[in-house]
């Protein structure tokens, strides 16, 4: 005789909330049903181990029948089953879990077995009813008990009753509610969209997920020959990540990696890692051979895959990658972490930050190893995903200094290749205080400076930057190794001897008048015109003041809300040793003006700058070269 019960009015409530507030999808209930009777199994495994039950632990299984006529889904399993008063507790009592009791319980050396309990909560039951209309649970227990059946279509209660004796195990029928205008419920009751959701939540459950399904055989024509039930196991049970990783080849890795993760090429690194402990996890990450469709966007979805003990969580735990990091892929299984009551979300505690952590420094490691190891790869790794790593560089003032700053590579003089700073600093003269750099739109635009030419004879190595990041990323460090950055095209470079110091003073003194009359006809442009210390063969450059430098000028230029106004203090500086010098003391004062401002013209143009009157600078040209021919 069944036995008819209501739930609590309080229960009712959190019943509604568990149907129509926890989860975010409808297909979840699949995944929280199937990681109920992966529990089940478990805990018949673990009996059997301590003599408690007899069985073939090489026969446990779940099994998924779908009955499209009675608009029914079954999913058996043969694990430990319940009684009547189990299933009064477990499935009576909303937020009760047996698993999280039976796990609790478990001694120490129990703990050691091959034992992984998913549900920890008591609600996954319960969100059957979303799909559902009304639920049977068909149960007999291990402990040789009757055999239980328990009716419930939510809300308005639950039966439960005796049956007829049954093999030892859990059935759960779900009677799908009717199709309504938004929900197709009849989606559930199609084969392929059951393999889509084991494939996508439950494919590493390590116990079989069998189902029977219609296979056809064709003859020469095209023409159905033969139709049979095939019994089709729909999981892989042992998750990559969880194998040896001495069993593993790299066909293995990049078959995954490409299968699960979309991709047309193989990874150019894979990191396999694992931590056992306080705090466990396996994770296996995945740094793409390319740079993905839409990266370099806020489209681009970041974050690793999350499991819980094989089983799916989350698609993109974002909080497990630093943004400079963006770029890797991959996942990480623990069952450690702290998941909210419908295992959908994260929440932010420290086993969170602690795996973010451990990631993050074997990320690092692994950069690293292939930097000093393997340049060739690492450069074009770098290609593609080195501007990610200035960006998260330069974030939050440089907060990541220490984890990215032997990452980065920049160009260089030495033979216009890429070099890192610590391979700048180890080649650095004895006496040099200061990392020299400059910035350019290319490393032969840079190359081509004025102000490298002397620099470069008196032996200095220069970091080409290229990269509109580059000064900020310089900026935010502040220093490496307790050397400072110096842009040689900025404020006042202190290279020369002491004679040549002092020669230069003496021309300064010998050129004041000229070098004041073309400071007064630049008044407007310039702040100052002086003698160059930094000048080789070439005759001009400019140079900024020390604060804002010209390509930090020209890249808040160019963003969004502009800062147009912002500009560096420009200085001209004439090369003392070139003939222009001789040659402009003997231009008549009424031209001073026009050669003062061709010259800027040209300083200008060197740096990258555009002219505001391109057609005032042709026509005085043009109009000093007449003069000169007469």
């Amino acid at each position: 005789m069944a036995q008819k019960k209501q739930y609590k009015a309080e229960t009712k409530r959190l019943l509604d909330l568990m149907i129509h507030s926890i989860y975010t999808h409808k297909e979840i209930f699949l995944r929280e049903l199937i990681s109920n009777a992966s529990d089940a199994l478990d805990k018949i495994y673990h009996a059997s181990l301590h003599n408690e039950v007899e069985i073939d632990r090489t026969k446990l299984e779940i099994r998924i029948t779908v009955d499209e006529k009675a608009r029914t889904l079954t999913i058996t399993d043969n694990g430990i089953g319940m009684t009547a008063s189990e299933i009064e507790d477990n499935l009576g009592v909303i937020a009760k879990s047996g698993s999280f009791t039976f796990k609790k319980g478990l001694k120490e050396e129990d703990k050691q077995d091959d034992i992984d309990i998913i549900g920890q909560f008591g609600v996954g039951f319960y969100s059957a009813f979303m799909v559902a209309e009304k639920v049977e649970v068909y149960s007999q227990s291990a402990k040789g008990e009757d055999s239980v059946r328990f009716e419930s279509e939510g809300e308005d209660g639950y039966k439960i009753e005796t049956v007829e004796k049954r093999p030892i195990g859990t059935t759960i029928v779900l009677h799908l509610k009717a199709d309504e205008e938004d929900e197709n419920y009849s989606l559930y009751l199609e084969n392929y969209e059951i393999k889509n959701l084991i494939k996508k939540y439950s494919d590493y459950i390590r116990y079989p997920i069998k189902m029977n399904e219609e296979q056809s055989d064709y003859d020469e024509k095209g023409e159905v020959k033969e139709t049979k039930i095939v019994e089709v196991t729909l999981n892989s049970m042992i998750p990559l990540w969880k194998r040896n990783k001495s069993e593993l080849k790299d066909e293995d890795y990049n078959s995954f990696y490409q299968d699960k993760f979309n991709d047309f090429q193989a990874p150019s690194k894979v990191i396999h890692t694992n931590l056992e402990g306080a705090l466990s996890f396996d994770a296996l990450l995945f740094v793409p051979s390319h740079v993905p469709p839409a990266f370099y966007t806020q489209d681009y979805q970041a974050g690793l895959q999350l499991y819980s003990r094989g089983v799916f969580i989350l698609d993109h735990a974002k909080d497990l990658l630093p943004d400079a990091f963006r770029f890797v892929r991959g996942l990480v299984d623990s069952p450690d972490l702290s998941l909210n009551i419908s295992r959908e979300m994260l929440q932010h505690d420290r086993q969170l930050k602690a795996i973010a952590s451990r990631l993050e420094k074997k990320i690092k490691g692994e950069l690293l190893g292939m930097l000093k190891t393997d340049r060739e790869k690492y450069e074009a790794f770098y290609k593609n995903f080195g501007l990610q790593i200035k960006y998260g560089a330069y974030a939050q003032y440089g907060a990541n200094k220490e984890l990215l700053e032997d990452l980065i590579l920049f160009g260089s003089s030495k033979e216009l290749k890429m070099v890192s700073l610590e391979e700048y600093v180890e080649r650095m003269k004895e006496d040099q205080k200061e990392i020299f750099y400059v910035s350019g739109e290319s490393l032969a635009k840079c190359d081509a400076l004025p102000q490298t030419e002397w620099v470069k004879e008196k032996g200095y190595e220069i970091l080409y930057l290229t990269d509109d990041v580059d000064e900020f990323v310089l900026q935010a460090f502040g220093t490496y190794k307790e050397k400072a950055f110096k842009a040689i095209n900025q404020g006042d470079l202190d290279l020369g001897t002491e004679e040549e110091k002092q020669a230069l003073k003496d021309k300064g003194e010998a050129n004041k008048d000229l070098l004041e009359s073309l400071k007064e006809a630049l008044k407007d442009q310039v702040s100052d015109v002086r003698l160059s210390g930094r000048l080789k063969s070439h005759p001009v450059c400019l140079v900024s003041d020390e604060g804002l430098s010209f390509e930090m000028e020209k890249v808040l230029a160019q963003m969004p809300d502009g800062a147009p106004n912002m500009k560096a203090k420009r200085i001209l500086e004439l090369n003392s040793e070139h003939p222009l010098i001789e040659a402009l003391s003997k231009v008549s004062q009424d031209k001073v003006k026009d050669y003062a401002e061709l010259l800027y013209s040209q300083a200008l143009l060197i740096e990258g700058f555009t002219l505001e009157d391109p057609v005032k600078f042709s026509n005085t040209l043009a109009q000093l070269m007449i003069d000169a021919s007469k």
